[in-house]
């Protein structure tokens, strides 16, 4: 699916948990922080989690009472599916 297609999907998913496939196999999960035309910011849901890996285009943001958040390019997204909390 095209980068516009998972911006679209990603701003109407902000504060929703997510699992991003990534085009090189990677799998990261998370909740979607905030959404930019490039990248998607995703933050861990608790301790222990990790975001298993990178890719390319990733960056880091801050935001303050938030935490770090990774960013993924959107370009890099393979496939998106929002995730039930219960499912944590």
């Amino acid at each position: 699916m095209s980068a516009e297609h998972h911006y679209r999907m990603c701003c109407q998913g902000i504060g929703r948990a997510v699992e991003l496939r990534m085009h090189d196999g990677t799998v990261h999960r998370g909740i979607i922080d905030r959404v930019d035309r490039e990248h998607v910011y995703l933050r861990s849901m608790g301790r222990g989690q990790s975001f298993g890996g990178y890719s390319y285009g990733w960056g880091w943001g801050w935001r303050p009472g938030l935490g770090l958040a990774t960013g993924f390019a959107l370009g890099a997204i393979a496939s998106l599916a929002f995730l039930p909390f219960f499912w944590w």
